[in-house]
């Protein structure tokens, strides 16, 4: 089997909406993985009605379309005996492998979807419940909500200033690949086992997880650790500097960066004992970047980068997405998808790694489905109902 075919035989069905879930789909998406995305028949993803209208269609604004591409979508009432019904054909009859959702704990048993019913019709399953606080709770949570609770807002913004929302949004993305991990040790354990897995994962304690260092220096040392801006509680110098013409970024992560910045040319005054070792900067840290920004306004923001590159010191201009997306290391690893109806092509973040399944495809995905686009394809030609029975799921609102 080539590289490129290892997840061509997984199907993952699943119960999404909003960012978390199906950021994690995408990512899987990207492995090769057949990917169904389910939504109700009225109410369906509120994410595809966010952002703007450019294809002109409903349910296909361009919010939508980022973490979409390469999946397949139908739609389904699980309230209903007969969705319900559907629901456990669909899961034997196309051997799902990974079923995930992000509905409330609460609704788990109502929709036939919670983990041992699921596991009794398919009982190698590796089911995927993502939810803002766990299994136990029932708590409303979007992204910005777990920053607030996490601490992440308080971490962020300017040392005398109100706590901001970063811009990333950190809680959806990073419980997603932690997600992605997870389901990568259950296929593992499924391959050597035959068992499934029960993955339950928390957006909040996600979140609370990559608080490695504040928490440590919080609870051990009774340190308090909130927002400084674009300074670092731990090494200085780093921080923003002005240039001639604009700003630079400059991080200087141990003593020896430190000394080859002082043999640049302008820096020479900075020479001080106290200054010698990274403890004795930190201690006079808002001095000490005075004094840096009076040497780095004395060049432009190349002139400098240029500088602190040959001494091996990690710098960098403050990019626009714009920039990003000419950055040599960005530019050819960029997916783009094409819309079948339209002709409209999208441009899509490039992946942590361009694996052999995207190289496959020629980095070019197939265009994020419109709602319900696979019902016919799955339901009556896999799942085997007629068409007259699907205009009666239809005209019954199952579908």
């Amino acid at each position: 089997m080539e590289d490129h075919e290892i997840f061509k035989n997984i199907t993952v069905l699943s119960l999404e909406q909003a960012t978390v879930l199906p950021y994690l789909t995408y990512r899987l998406s990207l492995d090769g993985a057949k990917v169904i995305r389910m939504e109700h028949p009225v109410y369906g993803d509120p994410n595809r009605r966010v952002g703007e209208n450019r294809l002109n269609e409903d349910r296909m604004y361009t919010y939508f379309l980022a973490i979409n591409c390469n999946k397949q979508a139908i739609t389904l009432d699980l309230g209903t005996p007969e969705g319900q019904e559907i629901f456990k054909r669909l899961l034997v009859e196309l051997n799902v492998d990974i079923f995930s959702t992000n509905q409330l704990p609460r609704n788990y048993k109502k929709l036939g979807i919670d983990y041992d019913t699921v596991k009794a019709i398919k009982k190698d399953i590796i089911w995927v419940g993502l939810t803002g606080f766990g299994p136990d709770s029932n708590e409303a949570a979007y992204d910005p909500v777990l920053q607030a609770r996490s601490g992440l807002m308080d971490l962020t913004g300017d040392r005398n200033g109100p706590p901001y929302v970063l811009s990333v949004p950190l809680p959806d993305m990073g419980t997603s690949e932690h997600a992605y991990g997870l389901i990568m040790k259950a296929l593992f354990k499924r391959a050597t086992t035959g068992e499934g897995t029960r993955i339950d994962l928390s957006m909040f304690q996600s979140s609370v997880s990559w608080l490695t260092v504040p928490i440590t220096q919080t609870k051990s040392f009774n340190k308090k650790i909130t927002r400084r801006g674009n300074t670092h509680e731990f090494f200085a110098p780093v921080s923003v500097y002005k240039t001639k013409d604009g700003y630079a970024y400059i991080a200087v992560g141990n003593d020896i960066q430190w000394e080859r910045m002082l043999q640049i040319e302008g820096f020479a005054p900075l020479a001080k004992p106290e200054y010698g070792r990274n403890e004795g900067r930190i201690k006079d840290v808002e001095n000490l970047n005075r004094a840096i920004e009076e040497a780095t306004q004395r060049y432009t923001t190349d002139e400098l980068i240029a500088l602190f590159t040959k001494a091996t010191i990690p710098i960098s201009k403050v990019n626009g997405i714009g920039e990003v997306l000419e950055d040599p290391y960005v530019k050819d690893e960029i997916l783009t998808s094409t819309d079948p109806k339209t002709g409209t092509t999208i441009y899509l973040a490039p992946p942590p790694l361009t694996n052999s399944y995207i190289k496959s495809i020629g980095k070019e995905l197939p265009f994020p489905p419109r709602f319900g686009e696979q019902n016919e394809e799955i339901y009556n030609k896999k799942l085997g109902y007629s068409m007259e029975k699907l205009e009666e799921f239809k005209s019954k609102g199952i579908i």
